[in-house]
């Protein structure tokens, strides 16, 4: 059951400062314990949400890093993609189709990239597996 969309995209340019400021927060964040999304998931505090349903949410990310940039999060705290059980694959299926249906509100119809970090060399800030879906430009290759 869909809450409720709604389109806004990000003018913010991303600064190389910012990057170094991604990397020091994965190499210092830790598993374990209620995190930022498990907040935002439970209202405790505020985000830009534009979709959410009984599985998941998703909204602006805080720093984007492209022209649109979101997360979506399930509401199922996993901490990592390794940590997923097969359990999980219903969820994280769903996951990559509110992904696509997200991109396609937010009109990123020349594509997109989704992301998802794990553990420290792999960027990982917070640990609640999420997706990250960033587009509005061209992307580059290498990513990192």
């Amino acid at each position: 059951m869909v809450l409720y969309f709604y389109i806004q995209r990000s003018s913010h340019p991303v600064a190389p400062a910012a990057m170094a400021d991604e990397i020091a927060k994965a190499q210092t964040a830790k598993p374990g314990g209620d995190t930022i999304f498990g907040k935002i998931i439970r209202k405790e505090i505020s985000a830009n949400v534009f979709y959410e349903d009984d599985q998941c949410i998703a909204f602006h990310d805080i720093a984007p890093q492209a022209p649109v940039h979101f997360l979506v999060v399930p509401k199922k705290p996993i901490s990592h993609l390794s940590k997923a059980e097969a359990e999980d694959a219903a969820l994280l299926g769903h996951l990559m189709i509110v992904a696509k249906d997200c991109a396609e509100k937010q009109g990123l119809s020349e594509g997109y990239r989704l992301v998802v970090n794990e553990g420290p060399h792999g960027g990982q800030t917070v640990y609640h597996i999420h997706i990250h879906i960033m587009g509005g430009r061209q992307m580059g290759w290498p990513p990192g």
